[in-house]
Order: structure tokens, then C-alpha cells, then sequence
């Protein structure tokens, strides 16, 4: 007779894992057990969501607001592609997150740090933009 299978409240983490490593693990859906992405996966993406926080950052706050008015558009443009913009650096920032984490890679606590101020950055230009289109 077999074992019944264990419920998924019930993963076993290594008991170094501190609780909110647990809950940060649980949140980005990350499984227990070996490594599921390589550093290069992790160090690409990260390259690349930073990239694009960047890109959103200088294109909405730098280049349209100097451009806009001197092609004689509104001036509203810049929100309107920030809210977009944003959206997509957050979404590429969590999932840098989730691969740094899959991997286990040893600078995974300190880049999530980064990451958490870079998302709240974006975050707050986000719900700026927004209230500006309001």
C-alpha cells in the first residue's frame, strides 16, 4: 500500500529557509529541491528587466516630455505610454526575481533587494501616471 501523496501545505523546506524566505518562495510559486534555472537565466533577465525599467523611466519622464511639445502633441503622451511601460517592468522585474530564486543563486537576497526598490519606484511613476490621466 502506497503512501498517500503530500499536500501542498505541507512542503518541507530545509530548515535553514527563515519564514519569510518561506513566504517569498510561496508567493513566487518557487519549488523545493534542487536548482530550476541556470545563473546565466537569472543574470540575462536581470539585464534585461532592469533594461526595460530604465528604458520606461527615460522614455517617459526625459525624451517625451521634451519631444511631445516640440512635435506640438499633447502633452499627455508621456502617461500614456508610461502606464504600459510600467506595467511591463514590473511583470519583467518579478519574473527576475522568481529566476534568481529558481536558480538558488547566491546573490538572490541582495538582488531581491535591489529589485524591491526598483519596483517601488516604478510603482510609485505607475500610480503617478495614472493620476495624472485621471
Amino acid at each position: 500500500m502506497t503512501p498517500p501523496p503530500p499536500s501542498r501545505l505541507a512542503v518541507a523546506y530545509p530548515p535553514q529557509i527563515t519564514a519569510w524566505e518561506r513566504a517569498l518562495r510561496c508567493a513566487l510559486r518557487i519549488p523545493p529541491g534542487p536548482p530550476k534555472a541556470s545563473d546565466d537565466q537569472a543574470h540575462r533577465l536581470f539585464s534585461l528587466s532592469i533594461a526595460v525599467s530604465a528604458a520606461r523611466c527615460l522614455l517617459s519622464y526625459i525624451v517625451l516630455p521634451v519631444l511631445a511639445p516640440l512635435a506640438g502633441r499633447a502633452a499627455g503622451v508621456g502617461p500614456a505610454l508610461g502606464i504600459p511601460l510600467g506595467v511591463l517592468a514590473l511583470t519583467f522585474d518579478i519574473r527576475a526575481v522568481r529566476r534568481f530564486w529558481l536558480a538558488q543563486h547566491r546573490w538572490r537576497r541582495p538582488i531581491t533587494g535591489v529589485y524591491v526598490v526598483v519596483m517601488a519606484m516604478v510603482a510609485g511613476l505607475l500610480i503617478h501616471d495614472i493620476a495624472t490621466l485621471a
